[in-house]
């Protein structure tokens, strides 16, 4: 069967408003918590999100859920997205699940689920869960074998350790003005404290969450604010989160913006240089700038690219035993640290570099001159615009216009009803053209 529910990123939609309800919430909760049932021992499932007002709807519905298959639910509160898979496995528990929507605004919601080894779950666990919704249910346990509710009381302080872990021994930050934009999400209280306990002098912006304002006008989507606050604060660097803080885009002293390529060039050439980088190789997805494939190959590196999605990023290292990958968004995955993206722990590889280097951000992040690139997304109303035929032929005349030379990326967003279109080559006008046209016959046949 195919996906329904599920999409590039678990499930995810307008809170209230299927599938992002408290009754879906309890049916995947009773589902994934049967699949993941097996043996005798005490079943446990741990459960973070991020500071939206819907979070209170569907943390109980899912709580409840677990409970009534037999599982006990640990209850992290607002907690980042990578913390839950680290949790998940340092506590040995059977499932972890957490309730964010990642960089949309406030009004959505999703559910993230990862296996007890800490990772995502694959396509095809996904759509055994729904297949167990779909056929009515999961098998309910009795009464007296029902779980119960606990509270982690140190996971703050477990997941601030566990990242500053990350750092390299004996190094400091002392002396670093570093400005973080926490997004008003997940790591309001953690991020602070991380660059704090490393010896930053910390600017932190976006930690006042109401439920609301989580990812509005700040954070890894919108990193004006953080930006700005760098050059009027006179900081070294910057990081803006995403409202689960599984990906963060940086500055540097002037307010440069520092994307996920130049984050993942930089890791890879240093990591290279310690012997630590795995397999001679970064793992991207097609959004990649061209610059950073032309950047690695100079290395003696090879950029092996994937479809949109930190999962399929994750799983094609783990297939291949590659440690350095993610997203030009700012999704960042180091296996040798974490399970899935971690922002924090991003921006410490590249501060580490930073301070071992003794030299301005500005003089060390920058390596490669990107290709010009643009991306669009079109908004439609049902249907398969990419199936119209003279979508495709619109697609067809802009890959031969750009030639060999460049690239073009047409793909549905898994998480919203868009399409989104994206060119790069070496002619920057004739990228914005190729854009513009592909975008133009898209928005008619799509309306």
């Amino acid at each position: 069967m195919s996906r329904k529910l599920f999409g590039t990123d678990g499930i995810r939609g307008t809170a209230n408003i299927e599938p992002v309800t408290a009754e879906t919430a309890l049916a995947v909760a009773k589902a994934a918590g049967r699949e993941f049932v097996r043996g005798d021992h005490r079943h446990t499932v741990v459960i973070g999100k991020d500071t939206r007002l819907s979070g209170y709807l569907l943390e109980p519905a899912l709580t409840a859920g677990f409970i009534a298959v037999g599982m006990d639910v640990v209850l992290l509160g607002p907690m980042p997205t990578p913390a839950v898979g680290m949790l998940t496995r340092s506590l040995r528990a059977d499932l972890g699940v957490m309730i964010s929507a990642s960089h949309n605004p406030y009004q959505d919601n999703g559910i993230k689920i990862f296996g007890p080894d800490g990772f995502k779950l694959s396509d095809e666990v996904e759509k055994t869960i729904e297949s167990r919704i779909g056929n009515g249910g999961a098998e309910l346990a009795p009464s007296h074998q029902l779980g119960k509710t606990l509270r982690l009381d140190d996971a703050l302080g477990r997941y601030i350790e566990f990242v500053k872990s990350s750092f390299p021994r004996g190094l400091r930050l002392d002396g670093m003005k570093v400005v973080v934009d926490c997004a008003n999400g997940a790591a309001y209280r953690v991020a602070p404290k991380v660059l704090y306990e490393l010896g930053a002098e910390v600017v932190p912006i976006g930690v006042y969450p109401d439920g609301f304002n989580i990812n509005q006008r700040c954070g890894a989507t919108e990193p004006a604010r953080m930006q700005e606050a760098v050059v009027t604060q006179g900081a070294d660097f910057g990081i803006a989160l995403d409202g689960d803080a599984d990906r963060a885009i940086m500055a540097d002293e002037k307010g440069n913006v520092i994307d996920g390529d130049q984050v993942m060039a930089l890791v890879a050439r240093s990591w290279q240089q310690t012997g630590k980088l795995a397999g001679g190789a970064v793992v991207a997805t097609v959004m990649s700038n061209l610059g950073l494939e032309r950047y690695l190959g100079s290395l003696d590196l090879d950029l092996i690219r994937t479809p949109v999605g930190d999962r399929y990023v994750v799983e094609r290292m783990r297939a291949d035993g590659y440690n350095v990958g993610g997203e030009q968004s700012g999704h960042i995955v180091l296996t040798d640290f974490a399970t899935t993206g971690d922002g924090l722990i991003s921006a410490l590889q590249i501060l580490a570099v930073v301070v071992q280097s003794d030299r301005p951000a500005s003089e060390v992040t920058n390596l490669f001159q990107p290709y010009p690139q643009l991306l669009r997304n079109v908004r439609f109303n049902g249907g398969a615009p990419l199936e119209d035929g003279e979508v495709k032929a619109a697609i067809r005349a802009g890959e031969d216009r750009l030639g060999s030379g460049g690239r073009l990326v047409i793909r549905k967003s898994g998480t919203e009803p868009l399409i989104r279109v994206m060119a790069e080559g070496e002619d920057e006008d004739l990228v914005s053209q190729v854009v513009g046209e592909i975008c133009q016959t898209i928005e008619a046949r799509a309306g």
